[in-house]
C-alpha cells in the first residue's frame, strides 16, 4: 500500500514548504517572473505584474501590490526589478528576492541583445518604426488600465486625489523631478493622514 498524506511528502518538499509561511518556493518565483519578464512590454509591465502576483497567484493582494509599488517607485532603479526584489524577499527572503530579479531580467536581457543587432541593421525601416510606435501606444493603455484598477480600491476619498491632483501637476506643469514631488507630496499626505489624538476619558471624567 502507497503512503498517502503528509508522510508521502519527500523530506526535502517538506522543509522547502515550511520555510515559505505562503508555502511558494524559489523554482515558482523564478518561473512566474520569468514568464512577465518574457510576455510584458515597455511601461505596461506594471499591468503584468499585477496579473501575474495578484489575480493569477494571488501571493498578494492589490493593497499590497500598492504598497510595494510606491516603494519601488521612491527607491532608484526600474520599478519592475525593484518590485521582483521587494516580492520574492517577501515569499522567500533572500533566495526569493534572487529568483525573482533573475527571472524578469533574463528573458529582457536576452532579447534585447537580439533586438539590438536587429536594430543595427534594419532599424530604419518603416515597418520597425510603425511597429515601435504601435507597442509605445499598447504600453501606454496597459498602464492606464492598471492605474484605473488600482485606483478604485486605493483612492478611498477625496484627499485622496487631490494628492493624486498635486503628483501630476508638480511633474507635468511645474516640471519639478519626480523625486522632489513625491517628497513634498508625501510629507502633506503623511501629515494630513497622521493618527488624531484623542482625549484621555479618564482625565475628562476626573475634572468633571
Amino acid at each position: 500500500m502507497s503512503e498517502s498524506g503528509p508522510s508521502a511528502i519527500p523530506t526535502e518538499s517538506r522543509t522547502a514548504i515550511a520555510a515559505s509561511p505562503n508555502g511558494v518556493s524559489t523554482a515558482q518565483i523564478f518561473r512566474e517572473f520569468l514568464l512577465i519578464g518574457a510576455t510584458s512590454f515597455g511601461g505596461g509591465v506594471v499591468a503584468y505584474l499585477r496579473n501575474g502576483l495578484v489575480t493569477r497567484r494571488q501571493w498578494v493582494d492589490d493593497k499590497e501590490f500598492v504598497e510595494l509599488l510606491s516603494i519601488s517607485q521612491t527607491l532608484p532603479g526600474l520599478n519592475a526589478t525593484n518590485m521582483a526584489i521587494l516580492v520574492g524577499d517577501r515569499l522567500r527572503g533572500a533566495m526569493g528576492a534572487l529568483a525573482a530579479i533573475c527571472g524578469i531580467c533574463l528573458p529582457g536581457a536576452a532579447l534585447m541583445y537580439l533586438v539590438a543587432m536587429v536594430y543595427a541593421a534594419h532599424g530604419d525601416h518603416p515597418l520597425a518604426t510603425a511597429a515601435l510606435k504601435g507597442v509605445a501606444a499598447a504600453a501606454v493603455g496597459l498602464v492606464l488600465a492598471t492605474c484605473v484598477q488600482l485606483g478604485k480600491k486605493s483612492l478611498s476619498n477625496t484627499y485622496d486625489l487631490i494628492f493624486v491632483a498635486l503628483t501630476v501637476l508638480g511633474v507635468n506643469r511645474l516640471h519639478q523631478s519626480v523625486l522632489t514631488v513625491l517628497a513634498v507630496v508625501g510629507i502633506v499626505a503623511i501629515l494630513w493622514y497622521r493618527p488624531k489624538k484623542t482625549p484621555d476619558k479618564r482625565a475628562t471624567s476626573w475634572t468633571k
